[in-house]
């Protein structure tokens, strides 16, 4: 099929990707190692994305302003944007995966710094009632045209555009209470209202709020996962156990994205604590 993403090659702090029918390569700032794929094949691309020192940047041919592709059971319209984004993060792939075989019959999620919303798609998927949070408007928007691509996630979103601290601070006085929470909060960024998020600052307020989120007597799931440098799985874990305690039950992991080759690209990492509070 000619819709699907692939990983091809990474390598020499870029990676190769297969994007539908458009051949891409981006940055990948830990790709230390030489690629595995010949020049040729890295020489086919439509085109490359450029990351200046400023962190401005563009592509070296210009693209379609969107398609169509499928990539971990959902079809996703990708739109290169001027940051070298598409739309996706296909490491996250994992995380949609156990969120759609979670039984979320009766429960209530909540996806923070939600992106364009695959995961909110896959939490639907389980049964569960979905809130879907990004500060961006637009980004609310892509969600909402990606969801009409897929037919079969029940129609059990809720979806925001606010700053994270305003609106979790207002569930709070709302006494809205969640099951699972998933949080991907950035290094740095700005609220719809020019609000700004520090993750050194802001992450473990946000997480004392989240654990007043929680449904009393019902097992809760706290899923965090982290691009940002100098925030590793063990200081995830610390400050997560801070919050929350060491009663519950921890998994950690690297994330990672599966490569032609047979390698994986490292991408993240994200742990998933579960336990009652």
């Amino acid at each position: 099929m000619n819709d699907l993403y692939q990983l091809l090659d990474s390598g020499n702090l870029r990676k190769l990707e297969q994007v539908g029918q458009y051949r891409i390569v981006r940055p990948a700032l830990n790709a230390f190692w030489a690629p595995a794929l010949p020049q040729s094949e890295w020489d086919r691309a439509d085109s490359v994305f450029c990351r200046k020192n400023d962190g401005s940047g563009g592509w070296s041919k210009k693209l379609p302003e969107a398609w169509i592709i499928t990539y971990a059971g959902f079809k996703i319209k990708v739109k290169p944007t001027n940051f070298g984004h598409l739309g996706f993060f296909a490491e996250q792939y994992v995380n949609w995966g156990r969120f759609a075989e979670i039984n979320g019959e009766g429960r209530n999620m909540l996806n923070l710094f939600g992106y364009s919303g695959l995961g909110s798609m896959a939490m639907a998927r389980s049964g569960a009632k979905v809130c879907h949070l990004d500060a961006a408007q637009g980004m609310i928007e892509w969600g909402r045209e990606i969801q009409q691509l897929n037919p079969d996630v029940p129609n059990t979103i809720r979806w925001i555009a606010d700053d994270v601290n305003k609106f979790v601070k207002r569930e709070l006085r709302r006494n809205s209470q969640y099951d699972l929470i998933a949080l991907d909060p950035p290094t740095f960024g700005r609220g719809n209202k020019g609000e700004l998020w520090k993750i050194e600052a802001d992450l473990l307020p946000l997480l004392e709020m989240c654990k007043a989120l929680h449904r009393p007597g019902r097992p809760f799931t706290l899923v965090l996962s982290s691009h940002s440098p100098g925030f590793s799985i063990l200081v995830l874990e610390r400050l997560v156990a801070q919050v929350f305690g060491n009663k519950g039950e921890f998994d950690s992991r690297e994330m990672t994205i599966p490569e032609s080759t047979g390698r994986e690209l490292p991408a993240g990492i994200c742990l998933t604590w579960k336990g009652r509070i």
